[in-house]
């Protein structure tokens, strides 16, 4: 099991319940996969650095957890293809 930190960045436009359910499936991932969620953290909703797809500001999560490597992947694979995700970065945490 690899420690790994996950950010990722919601639409700002989704109702209330999308967001709680995107960021529900996202730990549901991990959980389901064997891993653990070590600290959790959602920012809330922020200005961004720069213009992505026309919108100016993003949910932001920001989270630690301890998972295997297909389940990293697995992560990745979700962030890509779910269309409430402007951007997401996966980042292992070395010792």
């Amino acid at each position: 099991m690899r420690q790994y930190e996950v950010m990722y960045i919601l639409k700002p436009d989704l109702e209330e319940e999308g967001t709680t359910q995107l960021v529900e499936r996202i730990s549901k991932i991990i959980t389901d996969g064997g891993g653990e969620i070590i600290e959790f953290n959602p920012w809330g909703v922020k200005r961004l650095a720069y213009e992505i797809d026309d919108y100016r500001e993003g949910y932001y999560v920001v989270l630690k957890c301890r998972a295997a490597h297909a389940v990293a992947k697995e992560l990745d694979r979700v962030f890509r293809i779910t269309d409430g995700v402007l951007r997401h970065i996966i980042i292992r945490l070395d010792q």
